[in-house]
C-alpha cells in the first residue's frame, strides 16, 4: 500500500494534550496494534516512541495552554504508521542534535535522549510542519 493511501486509510484519535490523556493514547496504539498481529517486542518499541512524542506535545507544544493532539493509525499488514498531530509551536525534533552517548549522564547535555531513541528504535521517522501544524510520523515493522 503506498504512503499516501495509508495516510487517507488511518484510524484517529482526538483529544486534549495533556499527560494524563497518555493511558487513553496507549490503549488506543496496543488496541490496534494486537489486531494487527504485532509483536510483543515491537509493541513495546512503539509503546514507548508514542509516549515519548506524545509526552513532549503535552508538555511543551502549547507552553501554558492546553490544546489538541491528534493520533493516527494505519497498517498495511507488514508495518505499522503512528502520525502525531498537533498544533502547537514549530518543533522539528529531528533536527535536535543526537546526544553523545558515549559520555556518562553526568557529563551528557540535558535533553535529546528520548528523541534518539524513537530515531533508533523505530524504523522510520519523518517530520513536517504543514497548515501550523507539527506532524511526525513513526513507523515500525510488526515482525
Amino acid at each position: 500500500m503506498d504512503f499516501e493511501k495509508r495516510i487517507r486509510e488511518m484510524k484517529e484519535l482526538k483529544l486534549e494534550a495533556r499527560i494524563e490523556n497518555l493511558p487513553q493514547v496507549l490503549k488506543f496504539i496496543d488496541g490496534e496494534l494486537e489486531e494487527s498481529g504485532c509483536s510483543m517486542k515491537n509493541q513495546m518499541k512503539i509503546d514507548m516512541a508514542v509516549e515519548e512524542l506524545y509526552v513532549n506535545i503535552a508538555h511543551y507544544a502549547y507552553r501554558d495552554d492546553i490544546g489538541d493532539a491528534t493520533i493516527r493509525f494505519s497498517c498495511d499488514g507488514e508495518s505499522a504508521m503512528i502520525t502525531l498531530i498537533d498544533s502547537g509551536i514549530f518543533y522539528d525534533p529531528l533536527q535536535k542534535d543526537d546526544p553523545d552517548v558515549s559520555l556518562s549522564a553526568e557529563e551528557r547535555q540535558i535533553g535529546g535522549l528520548g528523541i534518539y531513541m524513537v530515531k533508533n528504535s523505530m524504523d522510520d521517522v519523518k517530520y513536517e510542519y504543514s497548515n501550523n501544524q507539527n506532524i511526525t510520523t513513526i513507523t515500525k515493522s510488526l515482525k
